[in-house]
């Protein structure tokens, strides 16, 4: 399992890379983890779930698996019920609370082997991820960006604290082990 998580008020460059990504490396045979947020993590999941939505993707929720948040991820949420797993620690009817993001996040970095950030802010919940990833021993990946874009600072930081540069997924499976198409099947 791989995480790919970012910014929320992500940029269009954000998006491709992150539908991108999560494509790639979902048809390599890695199960996709993020949170079914806006932004990369919406876009993560799309490009896992790939052009058919014949691939799965897991999102672990910030609410309880009957409230979807953001809204407008209802369709993506089905999406991902049909074709992957949504989880969640939250009982039914919890809906979104700042202090649960940061709950859902540990469960990301717990269940990745490594966790790709596309783009972060300074201040980014993507942050958090990734130092709770490396706390637990998991490979941190981070895309680099303009260094006038308050999107990429985060990200830069990441990689000037040791976390692998990335431009493309080539760069992720050379440093994961790796698993047949097969490792996983959704029935």
């Amino acid at each position: 399992m791989l995480a790919i998580v970012g910014s929320r008020a992500s940029s269009p460059e954000g998006i491709n890379n992150a539908r991108y990504f999560g494509r790639a490396l979902s048809e390599a045979g890695y199960l996709v983890i993020s949170g079914l947020a806006r932004g990369i993590d919406g876009a993560a999941h799309w490009g896992a779930l790939g052009p058919r939505q014949d691939h799965p993707t897991l999102a672990v929720c910030g609410t309880g698996l009957d409230v979807v948040y953001p809204r407008e991820h209802i369709g993506l949420a089905r999406a991902i019920g049909r074709r992957g797993l949504l989880i969640s620690e939250l009982a039914p009817g919890i809906g979104p609370r700042a202090c649960n993001f940061p709950r859902r996040n540990r469960i990301i970095a717990a269940l990745a082997l490594g966790i790709l950030v596309i783009e972060a802010a300074e201040r980014s919940g993507s942050l958090i991820t990734a130092r709770l990833g490396c706390e637990l021993g998991r490979e941190i990946f981070a895309v680099p960006g303009s260094i006038h874009s308050p999107l990429s600072k985060g990200c830069h930081q990441l990689i000037q604290q040791g976390a692998k540069l990335v431009q493309s997924p080539q760069d992720i499976l050379e440093d994961l082990p790796k698993w047949p198409k097969t490792a996983f099947k959704v029935i």
